[in-house]
């Protein structure tokens, strides 16, 4: 991979005012080359080292034998010898990472308040985390490789989950939209819409969260 550029010399392709006019909230967007030239600003050995450790949030989300299994961290290095589809995900990493912390200036038009951590995701061929719907906001940036997002149905409360596994996948997923996604493009998921990534090949995604707080916590 090239050298990344200064995070100071990279904006989001994105007019910002009809995104918060018309789909805020409210419906997916993908943004082709949101960051122009964007290169990950660290590597997959760099995320799985981080998962070593005891004080970062990590975990392994395999699908084996026809079911979802979840790992919690920390792992070892044998962790990641698998020989069946899986995904690393390790939670606020823009707390560890200054470059990745740097992202947040390109989302400043979102107030600071509302955004919780950039999460970043490692999966190889097929790995997935399943279908799921998430009750916030999230901007999916591609870092490297490729990662087949589909999105389906608006869900709630009441939707169903599986019952044989600790992973909150939908009982029922109906795709509606396939997008694949490359380095530097980001989708836009309002809370409430099903969603699912799959590799294509080995890939890292960055999940920029944001917050739904209840008027009593703003309060």
């Amino acid at each position: 991979f090239d050298e990344p550029q200064a995070m100071s010399q990279w904006s989001l392709n994105l007019d910002k005012k009809t995104f918060l006019a018309d789909y805020w909230q409210r419906d997916p967007l993908l943004i082709r080359n949101a960051i122009p030239g964007f290169v990950a600003p660290f590597e997959a050995d760099d995320l799985a080292g981080m998962a070593l450790e005891e004080c970062i949030e990590s975990r392994i989300i395999e699908f084996r034998n026809s079911n979802w299994q979840l790992e919690q961290g920390p792992f070892v290095e044998q962790s990641f010898d698998r020989k069946n589809p899986w995904t690393l995900l390790v939670q606020s990493v823009d707390h560890y990472v200054d470059e990745v912390a740097d992202l947040l200036r390109l989302i400043d038009f979102i107030p600071r308040w509302r955004v919780d951590d950039i999460m970043v995701s490692y999966a190889v061929d097929g790995g997935s985390a399943g279908p799921h719907y998430d009750h916030y906001d999230v901007f999916l940036l591609q870092a490297q490789g490729q990662r087949e997002w589909r999105l389906g149905q608006r869900c709630d409360e009441h939707s169903a989950l599986k019952p044989d596994t600790d992973l909150k996948i939908l009982e029922d997923f109906a795709c509606d939209t396939t997008h694949v996604l490359d380095p530097g493009d980001i989708l836009y998921v309002p809370p409430g819409v099903a969603h699912g990534g799959i590799a294509k090949g080995e890939c890292m995604t960055y999940s920029i969260g944001f917050l739904a707080p209840a008027m009593s916590e703003i309060l």
